[in-house]
């Protein structure tokens, strides 16, 4: 039969389901109330009150058969734990970093590199801030700089690497406060706070040359960096006929050292590490490991949350996995374009981010329009969403002043190999109901606020 090349080919998810777990169907009045007792923060509702949960994407996938089998080969040595051998060669593999040390999650390594390469006064420049890193980053005395293009905080710019970093920002804070004021540059891809949206690799290589032309160090937050390798091979000239392996590992190659939450990328529940071409750097980590996460061959892990990991980075660079990921969000975006909702432009990777200060433009930031709409959203269908806005900003450590941020976001954040087509259509059509009656929704009040990371357990009321 001769292949037909004007019918357009449907894609389905590389993967049947084996197993599924039962979900709870609330009313509008409980989800009314569970809110109110959550003081309007969609982190403090129960989990068991969630209808479709896309609050993150950090240990909420589902792990594979593969990677199933493997939990139960966990060597739970104190030890020398042959999955933590497993797992090293498999980060020497495809991250091409030499020097590993295993830590219980993401946030544990940021603690770690901030600890070891930040002195008091330091600057660390970054393609925008994410919290828990630039809280750590201040904590060891650092201040945070953002060099991101501007693109980058206009969410209706189409520019396809809003990621990047802006290298005359990056030069001009090199020569104001001496590079020997900056321990390291920080580039995260895809850039989360900004709407997951990817750097260029030719942009890395800018930002690298750069970097060596002053002696500065460059680090990757490589969390969701599969994520990133995806776009580069789809938007960058150049790229189309390289494997994301390849593009993964060259990306990799440029820095000296990573940081990773194994939660996204590597699917799996618990996990994140350190790795590094530093040796210096490498032997103080994993000296500190053992102060803060334990032994420098489990970092705070059992045997079996490593043999995961090892598997998970096999499976987390195969084309159909990271197509089948994006292309749920795509499809996401392009619904919601459909209804015509405000969301950030272009789709990224990881979650699609609705303009909350647009969609709630009756609203003033000092009311949190975002944390107000990722409420209502919940309310309306038991979909919970997250805000990324000015209650994720914080306060100046200086002026203990709100931190007032251009973009105003509710994110809704897609886990791997979790939810169907049919999932997603639930959650746009609950956005495009409250979008039809946003402008009798009314702000919030913030009347509890933690020191650190607010938006973790802030409660609000209802003006």
């Amino acid at each position: 039969m001769i292949e037909n090349k004007n019918i357009k080919k449907s894609w389905a998810e590389p993967f049947k389901i084996k197993v599924v777990e039962p979900i709870k169907m609330t009313t509008y009045e409980q989800r009314s109330k569970a809110l109110e007792e959550a003081g309007y923060n969609t982190f403090l509702l129960k989990s068991e009150d969630v209808y479709i949960d896309l609050l993150t994407d950090s240990g909420t996938n589902a792990m594979s058969d593969y990677q199933w089998a493997g939990m139960m080969l966990g060597d739970e040595a104190y030890a020398g734990s042959k999955n933590f051998y497993y797992l090293w060669d498999n980060v020497r593999k495809y991250y091409g970093q030499p020097f590993f040390v295993p830590t219980h999650q993401g946030r544990a390594a940021e603690h770690l590199v901030s600890k070891i390469l930040i002195k008091e006064g330091d600057y660390i420049p970054g393609n925008m801030y994410f919290t828990t890193t630039r809280l750590h980053q201040e904590l060891a005395g650092g201040t945070f700089v953002d060099v991101i293009i501007d693109e980058a905080h206009d969410p209706d710019s189409t520019h396809q690497f809003k990621g990047n970093i802006d290298t005359q920002k990056l030069e001009d804070l090199f020569k104001k406060v001496g590079a020997d004021k900056v321990p390291y540059v920080s580039m995260a891809g895809p850039v989360n706070m900004a709407g997951g949206q990817p750097f260029s690799m030719a942009n890395l290589k800018e930002v690298k040359t750069l970097c060596d032309k002053y002696g500065v160090a460059l680090w990757f937050d490589a969390t969701r960096a599969t994520e990133n390798a995806y776009f580069i091979k789809t938007k960058e000239e150049g790229y189309a006929d390289k494997t994301i392996q390849e593009i993964f590992f060259e990306m990799n190659s440029y820095f000296e050292g990573v940081w990773v939450s194994a939660k996204k990328d590597l699917m799996v529940n618990i996990g994140g590490f350190l790795a590094t071409k530093n040796e210096k750097v490498y032997e103080e980590a994993r000296n500190l490991v053992v102060v803060y996460e334990g032994l420098h061959t489990y970092g705070g892990l059992a045997g079996r949350d490593m043999e995961a990991m090892a598997r998970g980075i096999e499976e987390m660079i195969e084309f159909d996995n990271i197509r089948t990921r994006i292309g749920q969000i795509e499809y996401c975006g392009q619904k919601m374009l459909e209804y015509g909702l405000p969301i950030v432009n272009p789709i990224g990777g990881h979650a699609i981010f609705m303009n909350a200060r647009r969609f709630l433009d009756h609203i003033t930031q000092d009311e949190f329009p975002a944390q107000t709409l990722a409420a209502a959203i919940y309310q309306d269908s038991g979909v919970r969403g997250m805000e990324r806005g000015i209650v994720s900003s914080g306060r100046d450590p200086v002026t203990g002043k709100h931190r007032y941020p251009k973009l105003e976001l509710v994110r809704l954040t897609f886990p791997r190999r979790v939810y169907t087509q049919a999932h997603i259509d639930v959650t746009v059509e609950s956005v495009a109901n409250v979008y039809d009656q946003r402008k009798s929704i009314k702000g919030l009040k913030m009347v509890y606020e933690p020191k650190y990371l607010r938006f973790f357990q802030a409660r609000f009321e209802k003006i």
